[in-house]
C-alpha cells in the first residue's frame, strides 16, 4: 500500500513539473512562433531576400529548439528518477531541478536570440511594428 502512494505521488509530482515545464516554455513559443511570425509574414511586407533569410533563421532555431526541449525531456526523467530515488528533496532532486532550470534558461536565451536574429534582417521602419508586436505579446502573457 505505501509503495503504491509513493509511486501516485510520483507520478503527480512527476505531472506537475510537467505543466510547469510545458508552461514555462510555451510563451517562447508564442512569441517566437505563432504571433511574432504572423506579424513578420502578414505585416511587414517583407523582401525576397528578407524572406530567404528569415527561412534560414527559422529552420536553424528550430533545430536549435527540438534540441534544447529534447535536453528538457532528458532533465525531466533524470528529475523523476532522483526523485524515485530519494523520496525527499535531497541533493540528487536538488541537482536534479538546477539541471531543468539551466536548460529553461538556455531555451529563453536561444529564443530571444532568435527573436533579435529575426529584428536585424528588418527595415527601421518594420523593426517599429515587430518591437510593438514583441512587447505585447510578453506583457499581456505576464497578465
Amino acid at each position: 500500500m505505501k509503495r503504491n502512494l509513493t509511486i501516485a505521488l510520483i507520478a503527480f509530482v512527476a505531472a506537475l513539473l510537467g505543466v510547469f515545464a510545458g508552461r514555462a516554455l510555451a510563451p517562447a513559443e508564442a512569441e517566437a512562433g505563432i504571433d511574432i511570425h504572423a506579424v513578420l509574414h502578414d505585416r511587414l511586407d517583407l523582401d525576397a531576400d528578407q524572406e530567404r533569410r528569415l527561412e534560414v533563421l527559422e529552420r536553424d532555431f528550430a533545430v536549435q529548439r527540438r534540441a534544447l526541449e529534447a535536453e528538457m525531456r532528458a532533465d525531466n526523467r533524470r528529475l523523476a528518477a532522483a526523485i524515485q530515488a530519494e523520496h525527499r528533496n535531497g541533493p540528487a532532486v536538488e541537482s536534479a531541478i538546477d539541471a531543468t532550470h539551466r536548460t529553461m534558461g538556455e531555451l529563453q536565451k536561444a529564443t530571444l536570440a532568435h527573436v533579435f536574429a529575426m529584428r536585424a534582417l528588418l527595415r527601421d521602419d518594420q523593426a517599429v511594428i515587430f518591437d510593438e508586436a514583441v512587447t505585447k505579446a510578453l506583457v499581456e502573457d505576464g497578465q
